[in-house]
Formats: structure tokens, C-alpha cells, sequence
């Protein structure tokens, strides 16, 4: 094996990113922790701060799995980047949030962000970095490419820019874990930059397209099918980022971005494109416990029609606090939910014994019941109790995977980047 590829980790939760790309206990995620995984890369240091929460569970057990060297539990904002040591991969799901800018620094390339937004911490950290990390490999919710609704894709497009403006050519593409044989039915956006006079900004720049559709990181993980010329956009990134965030798609009708795309030296090719895939997929049968569920999962019979109501459709009349009223309508949610296929998303409010309409329920021989921590842990791909430490609620650890990511995606992402940075 070639020198390991050092990792820096944001936004560092519970260690998704990193089991993606070390493994664990040199075990692979996509084999469920029966195969050896000789992992190329090596996470050097890491960060973890969750603002709304007094004790940082997150950041405890991220210790407590992987050990105190090398991580970071302060705020991201606030740390001084010549504490961050250079690296070859910078990693992270960060939040989607407004991107807009709010000013220029004078007399300066910086810029300053809205406070608080923490894609402006990526940014400072790339930007100061004098050794700038060779590769980017971050992770947010699809609607980062439709956001604002007023300047559809006004947030992704600054984000494109500054990382044009920094040296890097970028590849995105939405993924469903689900299409691709996983267990969960989660979409989400990855985002691979490339530094200007690595060997594959190189590549990209002699074919962007057959980087795009065929042979580049993305394509190799996760091979897709075209949908056609009239699915196709290309355009140029026109001003900096102060520019594009007042100007960009005024007009907010159309999507600029489509699900797959590549940028590079500010000109944007983007296309809609579907999962090219016909392999084994895990149902949520398959990673279910049976025999080891304790009787507070189970739903007493006298809260089954509260559960039935709030996952049912409704059309109601109902009043809001000042009196006024109107007619309420949503549509039904398959109950309970079919064990013969990968499971809905979870979400960070999957916890506690409270009916939702939200809320993973199965049926058993024994009755319906919610999901497992363990169950959540696997439907993520984690290890089994990855989660569990000291007195972590069940409801906290099912709240860690709602915010955790499909850690057999980033597994196949790693392998095919590692793949095309040492191909000759």
C-alpha cells in the first residue's frame, strides 16, 4: 500500500466518516464487520461541537470509540487554524444553512460570512491553510442544490464559487443509499474537490464529462445512467461570491443544479442522471432483532390508535392559537412499516416512547413495536452498539443516528478516490 491519505473531520458526530474510510477494528462496513479493510486513509484530527447541548454526548463518545488524540471539542469557529495540522483529505457533513455573504473583508480575498454558518469555517480553514488539503469529500441534504427558494441554488452555487476561487474543481451527485443495495432510504448530497495540480484535476480538466458520467470518483462508486439531452444545463459561475449571492438565479423559477454535476474553473456542467445498480439490496427484515427487544419498544394496544391516527391521511378542520380556522389535509404513511424492503430515513426524533407520526414501527410476532438503537446503529451500517455508553439515552443514541450518514457510502467513495489518486 501506498503512504496513508491523512484526514482532517468536521462536523465529526458519532464517526461516521471515519469508519467509512478506516473501518472498524480493520473490519468493512459493506461486508457488516466480517471482512478485513486495509484502509488507506488515517484521520490525524477531528472535531466534534453540538451548540444546543450543555454535555457533549457526541464528542464523548467519539473520544471514548476512538481516543482522545487528536480531537477537538470547541466550537469550529473558534479554533485557530494553525492548530489544524496539514492534511491530504479534509472530511465533513455540514449543516445546510443560509449561505449568503454578508460582506468582504477589505483589502482582502476573505469574506465573511453570516455568523454562525458554519460552511464559512471549511472555507476559512481552506482558505489559511498555506498547505491547502489536496482533496474535499463533505456530505449535506439534497435541498443544499434547491436552496434558497427565492434564488434556487443561490447557496450551492457560492459554495462552487469559493472553491473555484480556492483552486478547486468539485464533483457532486445526490445519492440514495437504498438504490444501491443499502438498508436505509437516504438521499443525500456528496461533494468531492479537487486541488488545482493534483493528477485528477488534471483528469478532469482533459474530460469533464467522462470524469462526470463514466470514469470519474463518483461514477466509479456508483455507476449511473444518463436521462437525457433535455435533463442537461451548462453555464459559468459570473462574479465573485459577493456577486453571485445578491445576483445568482433572481428569478428563482427553474433549478439551476441538477443531481449529478462537476465544476471546473468556474464552468458548470449538470445533469440528471439515475443509479445504474442491479445487485443485492438489505431489507429492514434482514438487520431486525428477534429475541433481544425489551418490552418498552413494544406499543401498548391502548396507544396502537394514536399511532394509526398520526400516520394516517387527514382532512380536519382545525383552529390555531389566535382562533382562526382552517382545513388541514396530509396524506397517510404506509403502516406499519414493510420489513421487505430498505426503511424509510431516520430522523433525529426516531427516540422515546411518545407516538409519532414519524417514527419507525414494525410488526412482530409479538406486536408493533419501534426500533432498536441497535437497528438504528445498522441501518446506518454502524457497528452494533457503536452507540452505547455510560448513561447515553436510548432516545439520545437513536437522535445520533438521525444526524448520521450511510457509513457503507462513504466506504465506497474512499475506496474509488483512493483508487484515482494513485492511478498512473
Amino acid at each position: 500500500m501506498s503512504k496513508k491519505i491523512s484526514v482532517v473531520e468536521l462536523f465529526a458526530g458519532v464517526g461516521g466518516f471515519r469508519i467509512g474510510l478506516e473501518g472498524w477494528n480493520k473490519k468493512s462496513p459493506i461486508s457488516g464487520y466480517k471482512e478485513d479493510m486495509e484502509a488507506p486513509y488515517s484521520v490525524i484530527w477531528s472535531n466534534q461541537w453540538e451548540p444546543s447541548t450543555k454535555i457533549q454526548h457526541a464528542s464523548r463518545l467519539y473520544e471514548y470509540r476512538f481516543g482522545v488524540n487528536g480531537h477537538n471539542n470547541n466550537d469550529i469557529a473558534t479554533v485557530a487554524v494553525s492548530e489544524i495540522p496539514d492534511h491530504d483529505l479534509l472530511v465533513g457533513g455540514f449543516p445546510c444553512q443560509d449561505y449568503s455573504v454578508a460582506t468582504t473583508l477589505k483589502n482582502s480575498k476573505g469574506l465573511i460570512g453570516k455568523k454562525g454558518v458554519l460552511w464559512w469555517s471549511v472555507h476559512r480553514i481552506i482558505s489559511e491553510k498555506i498547505n491547502k488539503p489536496k482533496y474535499l469529500f463533505l456530505e449535506n441534504v439534497d435541498r443544499l442544490l434547491i436552496s434558497p427558494s427565492g434564488q434556487r441554488g443561490r447557496d450551492f452555487a457560492i459554495i462552487l464559487q469559493s472553491l473555484n476561487e480556492l483552486g478547486y474543481a468539485v464533483e457532486w451527485r445526490v445519492i440514495n443509499a437504498a438504490e444501491y443495495g443499502m438498508p436505509q432510504r437516504r438521499k443525500r448530497v456528496f461533494i468531492l474537490g479537487y486541488l488545482k495540480g493534483t493528477s485528477t484535476y488534471q483528469k478532469i480538466e482533459t474530460n469533464s464529462q467522462e470524469w462526470l458520467l463514466k470514469n470519474g470518483t463518483l461514477a466509479t462508486a456508483f455507476p449511473i445512467i444518463e436521462s437525457g439531452e433535455l435533463n442537461k444545463k451548462q453555464f459559468e459561475l459570473v462574479g465573485d461570491i459577493v456577486k453571485i449571492s445578491k445576483e445568482f438565479n433572481c428569478q428563482g423559477v427553474f433549478n439551476m443544479f441538477e443531481n449529478s454535476g462537476i465544476m471546473i474553473n468556474g464552468f458548470v456542467s449538470t445533469q440528471k442522471t439515475t443509479s445504474d445498480y442491479d445487485g443485492p439490496s438489505i431489507t429492514l427484515k434482514d438487520l431486525i432483532q428477534n429475541g433481544e427487544v425489551t418490552d418498552e419498544y413494544y406499543i401498548n394496544h391502548l396507544e396502537l390508535e394514536k399511532w394509526i391516527y398520526l400516520k394516517g391521511p387527514k382532512k380536519e378542520l382545525r383552529k390555531n392559537e389566535s382562533g382562526f380556522e382552517y382545513n388541514y389535509s396530509e396524506g397517510g404513511m404506509i403502516f406499519p412499516d414493510p420489513l421487505d424492503k430498505p426503511s424509510r430515513t431516520i430522523i433525529t426524533g426516531e427516540g422515546g416512547k411518545s407516538p409519532s407520526r414519524f417514527k419507525h414501527v414494525i410488526n412482530t410476532s409479538k406486536g408493533f413495536r419501534r426500533l432498536t438503537p441497535v437497528e438504528l446503529e445498522r441501518l446506518n451500517m454502524f457497528p452494533d452498539n457503536h452507540t452505547q455508553l455510560g448513561n447515553i439515552s436510548d432516545a439520545k443514541r437513536a437522535f445520533f443516528m438521525g444526524n448520521a450518514l450511510v457509513v457503507g457510502v462513504i466506504e465506497k467513495i474512499g475506496k474509488a478516490l483512493y483508487e484515482k489518486i494513485n492511478e498512473l
